[in-house]
């Protein structure tokens, strides 16, 4: 049985109380998100309006702490090497120089190399509103949030943009599940 045919059992086997935080805990997984996690609590029972506002706190709850998270780790590891660099060129350590230290691309053609790099396309294209929006369409907002974050994008614009892109998509989605149920029933 998959995680998303488990996901609507447990909707329609605990108490109606209960049953949003499910929803929650389904849009917070990557891949599921709130899109899935909207869908599994419509199809479940829940009210279409308490499964999307579960489905997306679910969602944005775990993008936050993920970008919060990677925002901390990038600063742990930016900082000290940009003040090592400051100290050799021997610029004091408040200088507003500009350093872009980023990582090494690796080029092993494994799946994350590939997930950097249409990021990295798609990032230059759109921008950080782009790639939240349409982000979605090409990896959960959890890889796309963190990947902001681990690029030096300030917290407050991604967790605005991936708020947008939550509300929007889970919003679409719902409408569509609520539709098709609607059309069945």
């Amino acid at each position: 049985m998959s995680l998303i045919d488990t996901l609507q059992d447990l909707v329609g086997q605990v108490p109606d109380v209960v049953q949003p935080l499910i929803g929650a805990a389904a849009g917070a997984i990557p891949f599921i998100e709130g899109e899935g996690g909207v869908a599994i609590g419509i199809i479940g029972g829940i009210p279409p309006v308490v499964a999307a506002i579960a489905a997306m706190a679910g969602n944005f709850l775990s993008v936050a702490v993920l970008v919060l998270l990677s925002s901390g780790a990038r600063d742990a590891v930016v900082t000290p090497r940009r003040e090592k660099v400051l100290a050799r060129d021997g610029m004091p350590a408040g200088s507003d120089s500009a350093l872009a230290a980023a990582p090494a691309e690796r080029s092993d053609g494994s799946r994350s190399a590939a997930r950097r790099a249409k990021f990295q396309h798609a990032y230059e294209r759109y921008g950080v509103p782009g790639v939240s929006l349409l982000g979605p369409l090409l990896l959960p907002t959890h890889f796309t949030a963190t990947m902001l974050a681990a690029s030096g994008v300030g917290k407050t614009r991604i967790l605005i943009w991936q708020a947008l892109a939550i509300i929007a998509w889970t919003t679409l989605t719902a409408l569509i599940a609520s539709g098709v149920m609607n059309a069945l029933g």
